[in-house]
Formats: structure tokens, C-alpha cells, sequence
């Protein structure tokens, strides 16, 4: 279907698009097995990340900071994939592929901001890990509540008016080319590419964006874990070192995944976006790190599994 409306644009009229195809899974070679896919991985993350939450909300052990801020990662990690996996499910299943314009904002809006306050929540936990592992006797004092709570408010807060300036900008720009998207989800460089407004401006300012959302985490993280593994080596325990450092690289690995295919992604300049490409970063995203962070960040953990364990000796004996 095509829904058109008539802008005027100084003395030109130009024909908007008010409706978008998202045509990925149909142009891709192999759309039922990468569907399949898709949907297998957005089910573990999404059991996997109820179960964390319930067991840190229901386990008084695990109120602090660190798991204040795992509870929120895994919030967002469920919203990644509630806000992409169920409308592909929908276009892919009833062949209906089309979206409107303020339904292809929001997605953009909401999957930015989820994944904008991931990345600093990410900092955040590894700021909370420096500070536990090279600092224990100040972790009191310099992860207490309000800082933890500070923490929080500033993470969102940032995230969505960093979001909503871009929200706003595609929402009225002039689409007069086609309103096909070869995509299943709605990203904002393809409407850029659609548009015939010159947006060269507002790819400056998203680089800006890049550099407070993307760069100065991953400077935190990178920061972080280098003064942990520096604490860890120096230690005399082999086993230790060893553990400590598997479980290091395992969430280095994580936050590598999520942080280059979202630079990829959002860094690319507009005229060299490819939509096959970005169908597999947006997955790296939005599905391949919410699946893994439960295993990676929980499962591996003592007081989690120790939380588990007592939950399942629970639920046996009232049997």
C-alpha cells in the first residue's frame, strides 16, 4: 500500500512518503532459515533476561550496585528485542511489510534509546567493577545509592534527548524518492538515504552524538578493564588470574560485538549505507547481545547461580 502526502518545500511541491516497505527478509536468500534464527536467539534473550530479573528482584542478596545495574542492562536488552523481533515477526508471517512514518520514527527512537543507554550502562558496570576489584575499601563510599541513583537518572535522561533530536529530524524530512527500505527494521541512515533534503548537517551532528554515546563509554570500558586485568595479574593465584581474566575478556567480547557493529552502523557515512550489511549488524545489536549477556554476566556469576539454585530447591520441595 502507498499513502502519499503533499508538502510544500519553498516554492516546489514535493510528494512525501507517509508509508514504508520494509522488504529485507524478502530480498534476503535465505529469509525462513534467517528468520528461524532470528527468532531462536530473541527467545533465549528473552528467557534469559526474565530469569535474571526475577532473580535479582526476588534474592535480597543481589541489591547491589552491581546487579542494579544488570537488572537495567537486561531491561534494555528485553526492550532491543520487543521493539524489532515481534513487527519483523508480523511483516514476515502476513506478508504485510508496510510501516508508517511515525511507526518507523518510534522504532528508531526507542531501539536508539535502548541501545544508547546500554552503552552507558555498560561503562557504568565496569566503572563498578574497577572500583570492587582496585578500590574495595572505598566501594562504599563511591558506589553508594545516590551515586548509584545519580547514575541512573543521567543514563536515561542523556540517552533520550540524545535520541530525540534525532527522532525529530527524520520525522519531517521530505521522503520524495522511493519508500522502500531494504530492511527489516526501520534504521535511520536508510531514511537519510531516502530523503531528498541535504542532510550533510545532521550527519555532523550525529558524529557528535557518536562521540558521547559510542567513544566516550568505550574509553570508560576500555580504561576500566585495562586497571582490573593490571590488579589481576599482579596477583599471586593462578587460579584467580585465570578465572578473573576469562571472565574479563568473555565481557570484553560482549561489549566488542554490540559496540563495533553499532560504530559500523551509525558511523557509516550516508552514501556508502548497505542495507545487506546493516541487516546483519542490526542482529549483532539487538539480538546477538541480549542472548549472551545473561550467560556472560550472571550465569558465570557465584551469587546468581547460588540465587538459582536456592529458587530451584524451592519450587522442587513445595512440590
Amino acid at each position: 500500500m502507498r499513502n502519499e502526502a503533499k508538502q510544500s518545500m519553498g516554492n516546489e511541491n514535493v510528494t512525501s512518503w507517509t508509508e514504508f516497505l520494509l522488504v529485507g527478509l524478502i530480498h534476503h536468500r535465505t529469509p525462513t532459515v534467517f528468520f528461524a534464527i532470528v527468532l531462536f536467539m530473541a527467545s533465549i534473550a528473552l528467557m534469559g533476561n526474565c530469569l535474571l530479573l526475577f532473580l535479582i528482584q526476588t534474592n535480597s542478596t543481589l541489591h547491589t550496585p552491581m546487579y542494579l545495574f544488570l537488572s537495567q542492562l537486561a531491561c534494555m536488552d528485553m526492550g532491543q528485542v520487543l521493539i524489532v523481533v515481534p513487527k519483523m515477526s508480523v511483516n514476515f508471517l502476513t506478508q504485510r511489510n508496510t510501516i508508517s512514518l511515525s511507526g518507523c520514527v518510534a522504532q528508531i527512537f526507542l531501539t536508539l534509546t535502548m541501545g544508547s543507554s546500554e552503552c552507558f550502562v555498560l561503562a557504568s558496570m565496569s566503572y563498578d567493577r574497577y572500583v570492587a576489584i582496585c578500590r574495595p575499601l572505598q566501594y562504599s563510599v563511591l558506589m553508594r545509592r545516590k551515586i548509584c541513583l545519580a547514575l541512573t537518572v543521567g543514563i536515561w535522561s542523556s540517552s533520550v534527548l540524545l535520541i530525540m533530536v534525532i527522532a525529530f529530524y527524520v520525522l519531517f524530512l521530505p521522503y520524495c524518492g522511493s519508500n522502500v527500505i531494504d530492511h527489516f527494521v526501520c534504521e535511520f541512515p536508510a531514511l537519510l538515504k531516502l530523503s531528498c533534503a541535504d542532510t550533510s548537517a545532521f550527519e555532523k551532528m550525529v558524529y557528535i552524538d557518536n562521540v558521547i554515546i559510542l567513544l566516550l563509554p568505550i574509553s570508560v570500558i576500555v580504561s576500566s578493564y585495562v586497571a582490573i586485568l593490571v590488579q589481576i595479574l599482579s596477583r599471586r593465584s593462578t587460579e584467580g588470574r585465570q578465572k578473573a581474566l576469562g571472565t574479563c575478556l568473555s565481557h570484553l567480547c560482549v561489549v566488542g560485538i554490540f559496540y563495533g557493529a553499532s560504530m559500523l552502523t551509525y558511523s557509516t557515512p550516508v552514501h556508502s549505507y548497505s542495507a545487506e550489511r546493516s541487516m546483519i549488524y542490526s542482529v549483532c545489536i539487538t539480538v546477538v547481545p541480549p542472548m549472551l549477556n545473561p550467560f556472560i554476566y550472571s550465569l558465570r556469576n557465584r551469587d546468581v547461580l547460588a540465587a538459582a539454585r536456592k529458587l530451584f530447591l524451592n519450587c522442587t520441595s513445595q512440590k
